[in-house]
Protein backbone atom coordinates (compact mmCIF):
# COMPACT_ATOMS: atom_id res chain seq x y z
CA UNK A 1 0.00 0.00 0.00
CA UNK A 2 1.41 3.18 -0.90
CA UNK A 3 1.44 6.22 1.62
CA UNK A 4 2.17 9.89 1.51
CA UNK A 5 3.99 12.80 3.34
CA UNK A 6 1.97 15.98 2.98
CA UNK A 7 2.89 19.20 3.94
CA UNK A 8 -0.45 21.36 4.69
CA UNK A 9 -0.01 25.48 4.99
CA UNK A 10 -1.76 27.10 7.90
CA UNK A 11 -3.38 30.26 8.40
CA UNK A 12 -0.74 31.08 10.70
CA UNK A 13 2.07 30.88 8.09
CA UNK A 14 3.03 27.46 9.38
CA UNK A 15 3.83 24.46 7.53
CA UNK A 16 2.09 20.67 8.95
CA UNK A 17 3.80 17.76 8.04
CA UNK A 18 2.41 14.45 8.48
CA UNK A 19 1.61 10.81 6.49
CA UNK A 20 -1.15 9.47 5.55
CA UNK A 21 -2.72 6.61 3.03
CA UNK A 22 -5.25 9.20 1.68
CA UNK A 23 -4.32 12.85 1.53
CA UNK A 24 -7.76 13.96 0.59
CA UNK A 25 -9.66 12.98 3.67
CA UNK A 26 -6.71 13.35 5.84
CA UNK A 27 -7.29 17.03 4.99
CA UNK A 28 -10.83 16.92 5.18
CA UNK A 29 -9.85 16.21 8.64
CA UNK A 30 -7.59 18.10 9.93
CA UNK A 31 -10.09 21.20 8.36
CA UNK A 32 -12.88 19.66 10.39
CA UNK A 33 -10.90 19.81 13.07
CA UNK A 34 -10.61 16.38 14.15
CA UNK A 35 -6.85 15.84 12.78
CA UNK A 36 -3.30 16.41 14.56
CA UNK A 37 -3.96 19.05 17.87
CA UNK A 38 -1.06 21.08 15.37
CA UNK A 39 -3.73 22.08 13.20
CA UNK A 40 -6.90 22.45 15.56
CA UNK A 41 -5.35 25.90 16.74
CA UNK A 42 -3.66 27.06 13.57
CA UNK A 43 -6.35 26.61 10.47
CA UNK A 44 -5.27 24.32 7.60
CA UNK A 45 -5.23 26.37 4.50
CA UNK A 46 -4.49 23.89 1.64
CA UNK A 47 -2.09 20.62 1.10
CA UNK A 48 1.36 22.49 -0.44
CA UNK A 49 2.68 19.21 -1.62
CA UNK A 50 1.89 15.32 -1.51
CA UNK A 51 5.10 12.39 -1.77
CA UNK A 52 4.25 9.37 -2.68
CA UNK A 53 6.52 6.52 -0.67
CA UNK A 54 6.53 2.71 -0.80
CA UNK A 55 5.41 2.03 2.78
CA UNK A 56 4.37 3.58 5.99
CA UNK A 57 8.12 2.95 7.28
CA UNK A 58 9.78 5.30 4.54
CA UNK A 59 6.92 7.70 4.86
CA UNK A 60 7.47 7.86 8.72
CA UNK A 61 11.55 8.46 7.80
CA UNK A 62 10.81 10.89 5.60
CA UNK A 63 8.42 12.59 7.89
CA UNK A 64 11.13 12.76 10.32
CA UNK A 65 13.98 14.29 8.69
CA UNK A 66 11.09 16.95 7.24
CA UNK A 67 9.96 18.11 10.40
CA UNK A 68 13.16 19.04 10.96
CA UNK A 69 12.89 21.65 8.16
CA UNK A 70 11.83 25.62 8.32
CA UNK A 71 8.32 26.38 6.76
CA UNK A 72 10.57 28.30 4.11
CA UNK A 73 12.63 25.18 3.15
CA UNK A 74 8.89 22.68 3.31
CA UNK A 75 7.75 25.52 0.80
CA UNK A 76 11.19 24.68 -1.12
CA UNK A 77 10.27 21.44 -1.25
CA UNK A 78 6.63 21.86 -2.46
CA UNK A 79 7.85 24.01 -4.94
CA UNK A 80 10.02 21.49 -6.26
CA UNK A 81 13.17 23.74 -5.33
CA UNK A 82 14.22 20.95 -3.45
CA UNK A 83 14.25 17.07 -3.59
CA UNK A 84 12.47 14.72 -0.89
CA UNK A 85 15.89 12.68 -1.55
CA UNK A 86 17.88 16.01 -0.34
CA UNK A 87 16.38 15.82 2.66
CA UNK A 88 16.17 12.22 3.36
CA UNK A 89 19.47 11.11 3.96
CA UNK A 90 20.16 7.23 1.86
CA UNK A 91 19.86 4.46 3.77
CA UNK A 92 22.76 1.98 3.33
CA UNK A 93 22.24 -1.62 3.59
CA UNK A 94 24.41 -3.70 5.47
CA UNK A 95 24.55 -6.53 3.66
CA UNK A 96 25.59 -4.21 0.60
CA UNK A 97 29.11 -5.09 -1.23
CA UNK A 98 31.00 -1.98 0.35
CA UNK A 99 34.17 -3.19 -1.10
CA UNK A 100 32.64 -2.40 -4.66
CA UNK A 101 31.14 0.80 -3.71
CA UNK A 102 32.10 4.19 -6.20
CA UNK A 103 33.27 7.14 -4.35
CA UNK A 104 33.88 10.48 -5.55
CA UNK A 105 37.48 12.34 -3.86
CA UNK A 106 37.29 13.19 -0.52
CA UNK A 107 34.56 11.01 0.74
CA UNK A 108 34.78 7.60 2.69
CA UNK A 109 32.81 4.78 1.49
CA UNK A 110 30.52 3.60 3.83
CA UNK A 111 31.04 0.46 5.94
CA UNK A 112 28.73 -2.46 7.28
CA UNK A 113 27.98 -2.70 10.83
Amino acid sequence: MAWFLYLIECADGSVYTGITTDVDARFAAHASGTGARYTRSRKPLRVLASFELAGRASASRAEYWVKRLTPAQKRALAAGERTLDSVVPAVVDPDADVDNVDVGPGEAAPTAG
